[in-house]
C-alpha cells in the first residue's frame, strides 16, 4: 500500500497539469509519471517515455525524423597493396553528412590521396600500407552521420586486419603411409594467411573431397589412402603477386601390413572459441594396424554423425560442427579404437555470442524539467558493455544522466539542449552493434484565453533534512480559496541552470516534499500554479541548504579489476555518490577464492595494482571508503583471475619402459598442483643418445600421460625429459633419465616360465611375497600376477609391474591358512604358477587391560528387514551419556546357511538400527566397545526373529504328469519357492486351456498346508492346458509362477504329453530270491524258513520292548517327567487335519500270521504316475534338495519313484463341497520303498529342538528295509548322506492312521556331542491279487521325528532288536487311507541342506557283531544281557538266510 500511494500522487500530478499542457500531456500522461518514478527510486523505470505516440496538437508540433544507417562497415580482412571498401550508407529526409573516423579520431579525407570517400559514403582505401614497423591503414574504423539541426549519429565499430608477409611456421616433410591408413601433411602459417593456401600434388592443383581435407590452419589430411595419393606436395600461399612456395614432401604408399601397430593420434583437436553461426572443426587423424575407428562423444554423450547436418565426420576422423550455437558447447572427446586397443584425446569447444538487443531504445517526447528515461537491453556471451552516446559524443554519467539498472540512461531535469539522437552501443569481444533514439523537447503550450492565477504566497521550507525538504505555501492572491489549482515545484542547484519540476499529487494541495537530494547543498526553488487557463506566475525563488550527513560513505561505484600479469591486478573505482563528507582513504580487501584468508591494503586513489599474486589464480575483490566518521558501504566483490603463464615445475615421476629394440614407452603425472599456471596443452619431450655431440629430438604431444617412442637404435642408451606446456609456453623440464634399448627383441610368441623363486613372510593382518623374475630372460613379462585365499588361491587377484620384485597383501585375517600364486604373464597370457602357503600370525592384543563388554544387548523386531539393538555400557555414567571418543561395533549373522560370516557396523550411540535383513529368519547379534587402542570382547548374543513377508519369487520347478491308467487325472508337481518369507501355508494352483485368458478366468484349485503335489481330474482328453502356481503364507500371496503347459492323452493308456519314462538306472537290483519266479515270489522252502525266522524275531522283540518298559517306569525322576511332557506337547501342537473321529491307539501287535515277502523286479512300465517329490508335512519340508549330488545319485533316485497320495486329489464332486478321500494309487509293479529325507528348520518351530543324543524309547518304532538295516550305533556323516541317499515317497499302510495321536517318545539328554537322527516309519499297499512286502509297524504322530542313535550312552536304555523289525505282509484293504507318512531324519545343531535318504544296506556278519558288543556294554540289567546275546546269534542266522 505504501508503494501504491506514491502511484496514485503521480497520476494525480499528471491531471493537474492539464490546463497548463493542452492536448499534448493527454497524449503522454505517463511521461511525467516516469519522472517522479525515477526520482523516488533509481530502481524503478517505466517504458512509456520510450514509446510515446508523436501529438496531435496541430501543426507547431515537430514530428521523428527518421535518421539511421542503412549499410555499416564489417569487419574485413586484407593483404598488403590490394584496395579495400568499407561500406557504409545512412537514411534521412535530408542528405546527411558522411564522416570516418578512425581509432576514435576523424580522417581528413580531403588531403589523404590513398583514401576517399565514395558517394554512397563508404571509405575506399588504395593499396594498403602494411609493414612491420609501419601499419597506417590496420585498425577501427567508424562512419559518422550528421544531419543539421537534427543530430548526429555513429555506426557500428569495423575492424580492418591486414595480412602479415607470407611465412611458413611449420612445412610439409616426407613420410610413407600404409595403404588404408591416414597422414597429415603440416603447413602452417600466421592465422591471417590461412584462407589463402592451397596445395599441389605432382605440381598439379590438389582436389579435395571427404576423403582429402585441408584444416582452417593449412595442413592437409589424407585418410584411407591408396596408392594413387603418392607423390609430391606442396604447399602454396598466393596473396597477391608473385605465390610462396613451401618445401617440397614426397610422400610414399606401403602395402598393407600383417604386423600390428600400436594406435597413434597424428593430429589432435584443441580448445576452440567460436562465435554462434559459425562452424567448428575438430581435427582428430589417427594411424594403427588394424586401421582405427573414429568416434565422438560430447559431454561424454556419443554424438550422432550419419545422416546428421549438425556433425560430420570428415577425412581422418575429424569433427566438422554446422551453425553452432550456445548449446554446442562442452567438452569433445576424440574416440580411436581398431578391436586391439582403443586411445582418445579431447578438446574444449567455448560458444561466444555477439551483443544482440532485446529492447531497443525508443523515441521521446519531453518537456523542460521533466525525467526521462531511455531504454536498452542487450544479451551476449560474454556479457556486453554499454555505452550511450549523444549526437555522437559519449554521455558522460553525472547527477542529471546516470545509468540505471546496468543499461538505462535516465536524463534529469531536461533541458532545450537535451534534443537530438541518443545511441546505445553494446560491445563484447566479438563484436559491437548500435541503435538510436531521438529526444524532442516541446514547448509549452500557449495559454488560453482568460485569467491565470499569480504567485504563490509565502513559500517556506517547513522541513529540512540530510536527503529531502518539505516545502509549504499560501494560494495565490488572485484565488485565495486555491481548490482547482495545481501547483509544479521547480528546483534546482545553486549556479546550475537545469532545472527539475515536481508536482503536487491533487487540486489544492499545498505542499510537497522534494526527495532524493544531495546533503549540505544549497537549492533554488520556486513554486508556479496552474488553473484551466494555463500557469500563472513564479514565486520569488527561495534558498534552502540541506542539512550536512554525520553519516558513512556509501559504496565506491564503477569497481572494476584486470588482470596485467600472472602475478598482479589492478583495481578501479569511483568516488562514492554519497560520501558524506571528505573520502579520506579506502581499503582494498582481496582474498584468493576459495579461501577465508582475506587480506587489505590502504589505498590513497581510486585505483591500486596488487602484486606478488598467485599465477593463473581467481581473487575477489572489493573497497570500502572511510571519511571522518569510519568505515562505509562495501562494495560487491569482483572476481578475476590473474593471467596464465608457464609451469613453474616439471612433470612427476616420468618414468621408461624399453618395449623393443627399437621404442621406449614414457611415462610421467602432470606437473604438482598449483604449479601449472594455466591449462596444460600438452607436453613437450626431447631425448638424445647418451653420447657426445648427439643432436636433441624434440617431439610435442598432447595432454595425455605416456608416450611411445619409435624408431630407436637397437641397444642404445637414451636419455629422456619431458617439460609441461601452457599457451604461455613451456616449463621447466624434468632431469635427464637413461635407459637403453634392448639388443634383441625379446619373444613373446609365448607365454613366460614358471618365476625362479616364491618367497612369503607372514604377519598378523599381511604377507609379504617377495620372488625373482623367471630363468629365462629371452621371453617378455609385462607384469605378475599374485593369488592369495584362505585354502584356495582363487579368491583374489592382483597384478603388478613387471619390474617389481615383492609385494604386500593387506587386510588379511589372523592364524588362517593363506596359499599363494604368482604367475609371469604378457600379451600372449599367463605362465605357469608358483605355489606356497603361509599361516598369519596370532593376534595379540597390546593393551593388557581390555575394556568392560556392553551388557543387556536386546533385539527388537521392527519389520521383516528391520531389528534395533539396544545395549548398556557398565563402564559409562549412571546417565549412560557417551561423552568421550569411544564407539561401538555392532555385528550380527544368521545360521542359515550354516557358513554365512558376520556383518558389522560402528555406532557411537547405545542403539543400532539393522536393516536389510532377510524375513522370517533368525540372527543373533553382539555387540563390542572400542576406545583408542582398547577394545572389549563380544558381548553375550541376542537373538531376534524378522517378522514374515509375503513371498516374493513363485514356486518352481511346476511339473505336471498324466495319472497311469486315468488319462482324464494329471498330477501337478512343485517345489516350494526359493523366497518363501515365512511358513507356506498353501498353494493356489490356476488351468486354463487358453494361457492368454485374464487370470480371474482360469479355474482355481486351492491346496491347503504345504504339500507339493495335486491331482486334479475330469479333464478333457486330448486338450493343452496350462498351470500356474501361486505360493501363500500368513502375510499374504506371492507371485505366480510361468505358465506349464500339458496335453492331456487322446485316449485311456496313452501318456499324456509331458510325461516321461522310470529310469531305474544301472545300479538298480531286484532283491535276491525271485529272480527265477515271474513275479519275485520265494519258493516253499525259503518261505517256510523266512516265516520262522520273523515270527522268532517279533516274539523275542517284543520280550525285550517288555522288559525295557518295566526299566523305564522305574526312573521316575522330575527330569524324566519334564521330558515326557515336552514329547507329548511336541506331539499335541502337530496335528495333522485329518477327521478326529477316526483316531485309535496304536496297535504294537504284529500280524505274523499275514507275513509274506516277495522279491519286486525291475518295474518295466515306461509311464509312472509319480513324480520323485517328497510330500513334507510340516515347515521343516520346504528346503529344496540340494544340487550337489553327482550323477549315480539322480540315477539312483529316478529307480526309486514312490506313488502319490489320494489325499491331494481334486475332482469335480470335491469342488462341489464332497470330502475328498486319501487314496493311494499304485503300479503293478511298485519299487521299493525308501525312506525320503527332510531337513529340519531350526528356527521354524521351537517344538522341533531337539538335544543331541537322545535316544529314543522302545515304544518309539523304526522302519527299515529287511535286507538293509541300518548300522546301530554308527553315526552318518553330511558326506555319507549326500552320495548314498535318495529321496521318495512312501506308500501308506491301508489301515487307517491315527492323526491327532501318537505315542510318546521319550529322550534322555545325555551327550550332545553325539550326532542324531530321525526317521518316520512308512507303509506299502499292493492291489487286489498281489501280495508286496509291507511294513505293518503302527507309526507315532506323523511329523514326529525320531532320533538315529549313535553309541548309546552308559545308562541308557535300548533295544538292539528294534532296527530290525521285520517286513510284513498285508492284504489290501477297501479303507480309505487317512494319512501318508514321510520319514525325515532331522539335523540338530546346525541345519542341514535336504537330501535324499536310500536305506543303506546290511553290514557285514563281523561288523553287525562288533557293534552290537558294543552297545551291549553299555547297559547295567543282567537280564538285557541274555537277550542282547540270544537277539545276536538271531541276527547272524537271519542275515546268513538273506544274502544266500
Amino acid at each position: 500500500m505504501a508503494a501504491e500511494a506514491p502511484r496514485r500522487r503521480r497520476r494525480r500530478r499528471v491531471l493537474s497539469l492539464v490546463p497548463f499542457l493542452g492536448c499534448l500531456w493527454l497524449l503522454q500522461p505517463a511521461a511525467s509519471s516516469s519522472s517522479s518514478s525515477s526520482r523516488s527510486s533509481s530502481s524503478s523505470s517505466s517504458s512509456s517515455p520510450q514509446q510515446n505516440p508523436p501529438p496531435a496538437a496541430g501543426p507547431s508540433v515537430r514530428t521523428f525524423t527518421p535518421f539511421y544507417f542503412i549499410v555499416e562497415p564489417m569487419d574485413t580482412l586484407s593483404v598488403r597493396a590490394s584496395s579495400v571498401v568499407l561500406n557504409c550508407s545512412a537514411y534521412c529526409e535530408s542528405s546527411p553528412k558522411i564522416e570516418w573516423k578512425k581509432d576514435g579520431t576523424f580522417l581528413n579525407l580531403g588531403s589523404d590521396d590513398r583514401r576517399q570517400l565514395l558517394p554512397d559514403g563508404s571509405l575506399l582505401i588504395n593499396s594498403v600500407v602494411h609493414s612491420k614497423h609501419n601499419k597506417p591503414d590496420e585498425g577501427y574504423y567508424q562512419c559518422v552521420a550528421t544531419v543539421e539541426s537534427l543530430g548526429t549519429i555513429v555506426s557500428r565499430t569495423a575492424k580492418l586486419t591486414v595480412a602479415g608477409m607470407p611465412r611458413f611456421i611449420a612445412q610439409p616433410e616426407s613420410a610413407s603411409v600404409y595403404r588404408g591408413n591416414s597422414i597429415v601433411l603440416n603447413c602452417e602459417v600466421n592465422a591471417d594467411l590461412a584462407p589463402f593456401i592451397r596445395w599441389e600434388l605432382d605440381h598439379q592443383p590438389l582436389f579435395l573431397d571427404d576423403r582429402v581435407f585441408k584444416l582452417p590452419s593449412g595442413a592437409l589430411i589424407v585418410s584411407n589412402a591408396t596408392d594413387e595419393d603418392g607423390g609430391t606436395y606442396c604447399c602454396i600461399i598466393e596473396i597477391g603477386g608473385a605465390p610462396k612456395y613451401s618445401d617440397e614432401a614426397v610422400i610414399k604408399v606401403l602395402p598393407e601390413s600383417e604386423s600390428l601397430l600400436d594406435l597413434v593420434f597424428l593430429r589432435q583437436p584443441s580448445s576452440l572459441t567460436k562465435v554462434t553461426g559459425q562452424s567448428a572443426i575438430l581435427p582428430c587423424v589417427a594411424a594403427g594396424i588394424p586401421t582405427p575407428f573414429i568416434k565422438w562423444t560430447r559431454n561424454e554423450e556419443e554424438l550422432v554423425t550419419e545422416s546428421s547436418q549438425k556433425f560430420l565426420l570428415l577425412a581422418g576422423g575429424t569433427l566438422k560442427i554446422n551453425d553452432i550455437t550456445e548449446d554446442d558447447t562442452g567438452t569433445y572427446i576424440c574416440i580411436a579404437y581398431n578391436g586391439n586397443e582403443t586411445i582418445e584425446t579431447q578438446a574444449d569447444l567455448t560458444v561466444q555470442a555477439p551483443p544482440e538487443f532485446l529492447k531497443q531504445p525508443s523515441n521521446i517526447y519531453a518537456h523542460e524539467s521533466m525525467d526521462i528515461v531511455f531504454e536498452c537491453d542487450v544479451t551476449g556471451k560474454p556479457a556486453p558493455t554499454v555505452k550511450w552516446v549523444k549526437n555522437g559524443d559519449v554521455v558522460i554519467p553525472s547527477d542529471y544522466f546516470k545509468i540505471v539498472n546496468e543499461h538505462n540512461l535516465q536524463v534529469l531535469g531536461l533541458v532545450k539542449s537535451d534534443e537530438g539522437f541518443y545511441q546505445c552501443i553494446a560491445e563484447n569481444d566479438v563484436g559491437n552493434i548500435q541503435a538510436g533514439a531521438q529526444l524532442i523537447i516541446l514547448d509549452h503550450a500557449p495559454a488560453t484565453t482568460g485569467p491565470l492565477p499569480s504567485a504563490p504566497r509565502d513559500v517556506v521550507a517547513s522541513l529540512v533534512s540530510t536527503r529531502f525538504i518539505k516545502l509549504t505555501w499560501r494560494a495565490p492572491a488572485s484565488d485565495s480559496h486555491g481548490d482547482n489549482l495545481t501547483y509544479s515545484v521547480f528546483y534546482t542547484k545553486e549556479s546550475i541552470n537545469r532545472e527539475r519540476v515536481e508536482n503536487t499529487s491533487h487540486p489544492g494541495e499545498m505542499q510537497v516534499t522534494i526527495q532524493n537530494l544531495m546533503p549540505e547543498t544549497v537549492y533554488i526553488f520556486r513554486v508556479v500554479a496552474q488553473n484551466k487557463h494555463g500557469a500563472g506566475e513564479s514565486s520569488v525563488p527561495l534558498k534552502v541548504a540541506t542539512q550536512p550527513e554525520v553519516q558513512l560513505p556509501g559504496p565506491a561505484p564503477n569497481i572494476r579489476a584486470y588482470a596485467n600479469s600472472p602475478t598482479s591486478v589492478t583495481v578501479s573505482w569511483g568516488t562514492p555518490l554519497s560520501g558524506n563528507g571528505e573520502i579520506q582513504n579506502y581499503k582494498l580487501y582481496y582474498m584468493e577464492k576459495g579461501t577465508d584468508n582475506e587480506q587489505d591494503i590502504d589505498v590513497g586513489g581510486l585505483s591500486y595494482t596488487i602484486t606478488s599474486l598467485k599465477k593463473y589464480t581467481e581473487y575477489s575483490f572489493r573497497v570500502v571508503a572511510y571519511n571522518k566518521h569510519g568505515p562505509g558501504v562495501s562494495t560487491q566483490d569482483v572476481v578475476i583471475r590473474t593471467l596464465s603463464d608457464v609451469p613453474s615445475a616439471a612433470p612427476q615421476n616420468l618414468t621408461l619402459e624399453v618395449q623393443n629394440s627399437k621404442s621406449i614407452l614414457m611415462h610421467w603425472q602432470p606437473p604438482p598442483a598449483g604449479t601449472h599456471n594455466g591449462q596444460i596443452t600438452g607436453y613437450k619431450i626431447r631425448y638424445r643418445k647418451v653420447t657426445r655431440k648427439s643432436d636433441v629430438m624434440e617431439s610435442i604431444v598432447g595432454t595425455q600421460l605416456s608416450q611411445l617412442i619409435e624408431g630407436l637404435e637397437r641397444g642404445t642408451e637414451y636419455s629422456f625429459r619431458i617439460a609441461a606446456l601452457t599457451v604461455n609456453g613451456t616449463g621447466l623440464s624434468t632431469d635427464w633419465i637413461s635407459t637403453e634399448t634392448f639388443e634383441s627383441d625379446l619373444d613373446e610368441s609365448r607365454v613366460p616360465e614358471v618365476p625362479s623363486s616364491l618367497h612369503v613372510r607372514p604377519l598378523v593382518t599381511s604377507i609379504v611375497v617377495s620372488w625373482t623374475p623367471p630363468e629365462n630372460q629371452n621371453i617378455v613379462v609385462r607384469g605378475y600376477a599374485i593369488g592369495y585365499g584362505v585354502g584356495s588361491p582363487h579368491a583374489q587377484t592382483i597384478k603388478v609391474d613387471y619390474k617389481q620384485r615383492y609385494y604386500t597383501i593387506e587386510n588379511l585375517d589372523p592364524s588362517s591358512h593363506y596359499v599363494i600364486t604368482l604367475k609371469a604373464y604378457n600379451n600372449v597370457g599367463e605362465g605357469i604358477p608358483l605355489y606356497e602357503s603361509a599361516v598369519t600370525r596370532a593376534y595379540t592384543v597390546p593393551d593388557p587391560s581390555p575394556m568392560m563388554p556392553p551388557v543387556g544387548v536386546q533385539a527388537s523386531i521392527l519389520s521383516h528387514d528391520t531389528i534395533r539393538i539396544t545395549w548398556a555400557d557398565n563402564s559409562l555414567p549412571k546417565n549412560q551419556k557417551v561423552s568421550d571418543a569411544r564407539y561401538y561395533t555392532v555385528r550380527w549373522k544368521t545360521n542359515i546357511p550354516a557358513n554365512t560370516k558376520y556383518k558389522t557396523a560402528n555406532t557411537t550411540t547405545l542403539s543400532f538400527l539393522v536393516t536389510g535383513l532377510k524375513p522370517n529368519t533368525l540372527y543373533e547379534f553382539s555387540v563390542m566397545v572400542t576406545k583408542g587402542r582398547r577394545s572389549s570382547t563380544w558381548s553375550m548374543t541376542a537373538h531376534g526373529t524378522t517378522f514374515e513377508l509375503v513371498p516374493t519369487s513363485p514356486p518352481k520347478d511346476v511339473t505336471v504328469v498324466s495319472k497311469e491308467g486315468k488319462p482324464r487325472t494329471i498330477i501337478v508337481n512343485w517345489q516350494p519357492p526359493s523366497e518363501a518369507n515365512g511358513k507356506i501355508t498353501g498353494y493356489i494352483i490356476y488351468y486354463s486351456t487358453d494361457v492368454n485368458a485374464e487370470i480371474h478366468d482360469w479355474v482355481i484349485e486351492p491346496v491347503v498346508g504345504n504339500r507339493l503335489t495335486h491331482q486334479i481330474q475330469e479333464l478333457t482328453l486330448d486338450t493343452a492346458y496350462y498351470f500356474k502356481i501361486q505360493a501363500r503364507n500368513s502375510k499374504g500371496m506371492g507371485p505366480m509362477s510361468e505358465a506349464v503347459q500339458f496335453r492331456t492323452p487322446k485316449a485311456l493308456g496313452s501318456a499324456g504329453k509331458g510325461s516321461r519314462p522310470v529310469d531305474v538306472g544301472t545300479d538298480y537290483k531286484p532283491p535276491m530270491g525271485g529272480s527265477n519266479s515271474p513275479h519275485g515270489s520265494p519258493s516253499p522252502l525259503e518261505y517256510n524258513m523266512l516265516l520262522v525266522i520273523i515270527v522268532s524275531v517279533g516274539v523275542i522283540t517284543i520280550v525285550i520292548v517288555v522288559i525295557v518298559a518295566v526299566f523305564c517306569t522305574r526312573r521316575t525322576t522330575s527330569h524324566q517327567k519334564k521330558k515326557r511332557a515336552a514329547c507329548k506337547s511336541v506331539n499335541g501342537s502337530h496335528k495333522y487335519k485329518g477327521n478326529s473321529k477316526d483316531v485309535k491307539p496304536p496297535d504294537l501287535w504284529i500280524h505274523h500270521e499275514r507275513l509274506e515277502l516277495k522279491p519286486i523286479d525291475k518295474s518295466p512300465d515306461p509311464n509312472p504316475i509319480m513324480t520323485d517329490t517328497p510330500i513334507p508335512r510340516n515347515s521343516q519340508d520346504i528346503t529344496p534338495v540340494d544340487n550337489s549330488m553327482d550323477s549315480n545319485i539322480h540315477q539312483r533316485r529316478n529307480s526309486y519313484r514312490g506313488h502319490e497320495s489320494e489325499d491331494s486329489m481334486s475332482t469335480l464332486a470335491g469342488r462341489r463341497g464332497m470330502r475328498p478321500k486319501m487314496m493311494m494309487p499304485f503300479d503293478s509293479q511298485p519299487p521299493q520303498p525308501v525312506i525320503s529325507a527332510h531337513p529340519i528348520h531350526s528356527l521354524d518351530n521351537p517344538h522341533h529342538h531337539f538335544h543331541s543324543g537322545s535316544l529314543a524309547s522302545p515304544t518309539c518304532s523304526y522302519l527299515h528295509h529287511q535286507a538293509n538295516p541300518w548300522p546301530v550305533g554308527t553315526s552318518v556323516s553330511h558326506s555319507d548322506r549326500a552320495n548314498s541317499t535318495e529321496s521318495v515317497r512312501n506308500t501308506p499302510s491301508t489301515d487307517t492312521m491315527p492323526a491327532s495321536s501318537s505315542q510318546t517318545c521319550c529322550a534322555e539328554h545325555q551327550e550332545p556331542e553325539s550326532t542324531t537322527g530321525s526317521y518316520l516309519p512308512g507303509s506299502q499297499e499292493e492291489e487286489t491279487g498281489q501280495n508286496l512286502p509291507t511294513a505293518h509297524v503302527r507309526p507315532s504322530h506323523p511329523l514326529k521325528s525320531f532320533a538315529v542313535p549313535a553309541v548309546p550312552p552308559t545308562g541308557a536304555t535300548f533295544d538292539p532288536a528294534l532296527p530290525s523289525t521285520p517286513l510284513l505282509s498285508q492284504q489290501a484293504s477297501s479303507h480309505p487311507v487317512h494319512s501318508v507318512k514321510t520319514a525325515s531324519i532331522g539335523t540338530l545343531g546346525r541345519t542341514r541342506p535336504p537330501m535324499p535318504v536310500v536305506v543303506p544296506s546290511a553290514p557285514e556278519v563281523q561288523e553287525t557283531t562288533r557293534m552290537l558288543e558294543d552297545t551291549e556294554s553299555n547297559y547295567e540289567p543282567d537280564e538285557l544281557t541274555k537277550e542282547m546275546a540270544h537277539l545276536e546269534g538271531l541276527m547272524k542266522d537271519l542275515n546268513a538266510i538273506t544274502t544266500a
